[in-house]
């Protein structure tokens, strides 16, 4: 990845939505050269696909929590497996922590929120889980 690779990239974390036209004008490149670095950005996996962020309005009736989960050994597959099927859990991470998974949640109220970290604890092979409701987003610099 060079540095026309990285201004592509920057950009796009900017605004997804951005023309390669747009790009390739501020990039000072051809248009084609914008296109072709793109298709390879994709195929080589450095760009995953585009997505929507929701903006604070769209969000703002959401409550947001993580759950610090420690499992069983040998049951993270299944747990995982259940975890999918869940619609309110957006992300799932393993860590090197004292906990074995950090699930990112959301949910349209604190009864819906209280109702999927029951399941979740409930779940077999999960040995504890804490759970923290985010308040306010002081920075995010997630693309």
């Amino acid at each position: 990845m060079d540095e026309l690779d990285r201004g592509i990239l920057t950009h796009l974390a900017q605004d997804a939505r951005m023309s390669v036209a747009v790009l390739a004008r501020r990039l000072k490149v051809a248009r084609s050269t914008v296109q072709a670095r793109l298709e390879r950005l994709e195929t080589s996996g450095a760009i995953a696909g585009y997505t929507l962020r929701l903006g604070d309005s769209a969000r703002e009736h959401r409550i947001r929590a993580t759950c610090l989960l420690t499992i069983e050994p040998r049951s993270q597959a299944a747990i995982l497996g259940r975890l999918r099927s869940l619609p309110e859990v957006e992300r799932i991470h393993t860590t090197s922590g004292r906990v074995d998974l950090l699930l990112q949640l959301a949910a349209i109220s604190t009864s819906q929120l209280d109702d999927v970290l029951d399941q979740i604890g409930g779940l077999t092979g999960v040995k504890s889980s804490e759970s923290l409701i985010h308040l306010s987003t002081k920075l995010d610099r997630a693309t």
